[in-house]
């Protein structure tokens, strides 16, 4: 028992740890969100080139609706994303991976941009996203 009491202890610190680390900073994500502003908005219901991006954590992919009410036009391939079986829903993980490498991450999307390289320039983006898009 006492090994087992200090394995989860350790196995504690180590998550803990993992999750501080992936928190982000949450002003330099807000200078990596400079590379996405010209496509995308932080405003409820306005779109640019790409669909906007307030309200995205727990929102199904494919599904964002202007202030009209009108469909974003989602490409066919992020349209599927979130009708599948199990749909394809934004997440702090989910929005990483896709960060990381769009193209791969849902193949045939339209979003021209390349990603996002490093580790802590998803992590950031992701705690400014977290905060500005409620």
């Amino acid at each position: 028992m006492k090994h087992l009491a200090a394995a989860l202890t350790a196995l504690s610190v180590v998550f803990a740890a993992g999750s501080v680390s992936a928190a982000g900073d949450e002003a330099k994500g807000k200078r990596v969100f400079n590379k996405c502003r010209a496509c995308h908005s932080l405003a409820a219901g306005v779109s640019k080139i790409g669909p906007s991006l307030n309200g995205v954590i727990g929102r199904k992919a494919g599904s964002w609706k202007k202030k009209s009410g009108k469909l974003f036009p989602f490409s066919s391939a992020m349209k599927k994303a979130g009708k599948r079986e199990k749909p394809l829903v934004w997440t702090a993980e989910t929005l990483k991976k896709y960060l990381a490498a769009p193209k791969k991450f849902v193949p045939g999307n339209r979003m021209p941009f390349p990603g996002l390289n490093k580790a802590a320039d998803r992590d950031n983006l992701l705690a400014y996203l977290m905060k500005a898009t409620k």
